[in-house]
C-alpha cells in the first residue's frame, strides 16, 4: 500500500482501513513518512472526518507506538481522571487525594499549560522539591503506598502523539474530534487504569466553546475507553467563568490545601465531590451515588484527604510543610486591587480573557518548555450573579514589578461584565451534564 493512496481515500471522503492507519503511525514514528504526506492526511481527516472505527483504530495504534504502563500487581480497580483543561482548573490535585481517600488507586499523568490554560504539573511544582518526574517504578511505589500519584507523562508512553500533535500545532489541523479524542484517550489507556472519568470542559474558557462539540468530544472519549476495555464515563463542567477564586500557580496550590481542609470554594468543592463519587463507584467501593457522595463527603471532613495529599507531596520529594504554610511556596512581590466601575450585578466573568490576563503577568507560557512565574496570578473576590458597589474589590493583582500589569488589566476589564439594572444570583451548578 502507497502513503499517498491513503492520503487520497481520506481526501476523497473514503474510511481508512486499519492497515491504513497502522501504516500511518508506524510510519510517522519511524520517521518512514515525511512531514509533508502526514501533513496531507492529517488536513484530510479534519476536512473529512472519521468513523468511529477509525477513530478507535488511530487511538490503539498510538496506544502501540510505545510503552503501556502494567499496574496489574496493584490491588484493586484503578481510576483514572482527565480534564480537557480549563481556567482556575484545579481539580485533579483536590481530586486523586479524595478518591484516594475514599479508597480508590488513582494514577495520573497530568500536563503543563500553554496559552491561557494552567498546567497542573506547573501548579505542583509550586511546591519546593516537588518531583513530577518519578520513574514508571517510583509511580507504582507511590500509589501504592499513598493511594495516589500525579507525574508527568513519561518519554516512552504514546511517542506517536508527541510528533502528531507538533505537526497539528503548525499546520492548523488541532481542531478535529477525532485527532483530539484519539490523543487524549491514546495517553489515558497507555497510562494503565481500569476505569476512567473525564472531565470536558466547555465555554468561554475551555478549548471546546459550545456545549455540542464538548458533548461530542464527551462521547468520542467514552465510546473509545469503552471499545479498549477501560469504563469510561465523562461530565460536561462549565468552564464560561474561572473555576475556583484563584488562578495562577502558587494561589491554586493554596486553594487546593483550603479545599481539603473543608475551606474551599463551593463550585470547586462540588465538582470534586461528584467526580470522587463517581470514581468510588466505578472501582465498585459503593453501589450508590448517594453513599458514593457521603464517603467523599466523610474523605474531605475527617481531613484523610489532607493527609493522602500531605504524603503524596513528602514521597514525591516535595516540602509538606506547605499544607499549613503558604508562603514557603514562592510569593509575588507586587498586588494590585482591581475595583468596580459602576453598580450593579456582576453577570459574566469571562474564563478566557482572566486567563490570558495571568499569562500577561507571567504564570503561563506561549511556547512549550517556556519558563512560568510560579507566584503571579489573580485572586477573585466576587463571582458570578453577586451585587457589587462601585469601588467594591473585584479582583487582586498577585505581579512581579509590574510585568504585563496594563495588559492584565486591561483583559480584567473585558472579562467582567457588571449590569447595573441586573438582579442578584446564586451561581449554577458547574456540572451540565454527564456521558456513559
Amino acid at each position: 500500500m502507497q502513503f499517498v493512496d491513503v492520503i487520497a481515500c481520506k481526501r476523497d471522503g473514503g474510511a481508512l482501513s486499519r492497515e491504513a492507519v497502522d501504516l500511518f503511525v508506524d510510519g510517522v514514528v519511524r520517521g518512514q513518512i515525511p512531514d509533508y504526506q502526514a501533513s496531507a492526511l492529517l488536513m484530510a481527516i479534519v476536512l473529512r472526518g472519521m468513523t468511529d472505527d477509525e477513530t478507535a483504530w488511530l487511538t490503539d495504534a498510538m496506544v502501540r507506538s510505545g510503552d503501556r504502563v502494567d499496574l496489574s500487581d496493584l490491588p484493586g480497580i484503578k481510576v483514572g481522571k482527565h480534564s480537557t483543561g480549563g481556567v482556575g482548573d484545579k481539580v485533579s490535585i483536590v481530586l486523586a487525594p479524595v478518591a484516594a481517600a475514599c479508597g480508590v488507586t488513582v494514577p495520573k499523568m497530568s500536563g503543563r499549560g500553554l496559552g491561557h490554560t494552567g498546567g497542573t504539573l506547573d501548579k505542583l511544582e509550586s511546591i519546593p522539591g516537588f518531583r513530577v518526574g518519578l520513574t514508571i517504578e517510583e509511580f507504582k511505589a507511590t500509589l501504592r503506598a499513598v493511594g495516589t500519584s500525579i507525574i508527568g507523562q513519561t518519554a516512552t508512553l504514546v511517542p506517536a502523539d508527541k510528533i502528531l500533535y507538533a505537526l497539528r500545532d503548525v499546520t492548523a489541523t488541532v481542531e478535529s474530534i477525532p485527532l483530539i479524542s484519539a490523543s487524549i484517550m491514546s495517553k489515558k489507556i497507555a497510562e494503565g487504569s481500569s476505569a476512567l472519568v473525564l472531565d470536558v470542559k466547555c465555554g468561554d474558557g475551555a478549548f471546546m466553546k459550545e456545549r455540542a462539540r464538548a458533548q461530542a468530544l464527551a462521547e468520542s472519549m467514552v465510546a473509545i475507553g469503552t471499545r479498549a476495555g477501560v469504563r469510561t464515563e465523562a461530565f460536561l463542567t462549565d468552564m464560561d467563568a474561572p473555576l475556583g477564586r484563584t488562578v495562577g500557580n502558587a494561589l491554586e496550590i493554596a486553594e487546593c490545601v483550603d479545599t481539603l481542609k473543608g475551606q474551599g470554594p463551593d463550585d470547586l468543592t462540588s465538582v470534586v465531590s461528584r467526580l470522587a463519587a463517581r470514581m468510588t463507584l466505578l472501582a465498585g467501593l459503593e453501589t450508590t451515588a448517594n453513599a458514593a457522595l457521603s464517603r467523599a463527603s466523610a474523605a474531605l471532613a475527617s481531613g484523610r484527604a489532607l493527609e493522602v495529599f500531605t504524603r503524596m507531596i513528602e514521597r514525591q520529594g516535595g516540602d509538606p510543610r506547605v499544607v499549613d504554610d503558604y508562603g514557603l511556596m514562592p510569593v509575588a512581590p507586587d498586588h494590585e486591587t482591581f475595583t468596580a466601575w459602576s453598580d450593579g450585578v456582576v453577570t459574566r466573568v469571562l474564563a478566557g480573557s482572566i486567563g490570558r490576563a495571568t499569562h500577561q503577568l507571567g504564570a503561563g507560557r506561549t511556547t512549550v518548555g517556556e519558563p512560568v512565574d510560579h507566584a503571579v496570578g489573580l485572586r477573585m473576590q466576587v463571582v458570578r450573579g453577586e451585587r457589587v458597589k462601585k469601588g467594591q474589590p473585584l479582583l487582586e493583582l498577585y505581579h512581579r514589578g509590574g510585568r504585563g500589569l496594563d495588559a492584565a488589566r486591561a483583559l480584567c476589564r473585558e472579562a467582567i461584565h457588571i449590569d447595573e439594572a441586573g438582579q442578584a444570583s446564586p451561581a449554577g451548578d458547574r456540572i451540565l451534564g454527564e456521558v456513559r
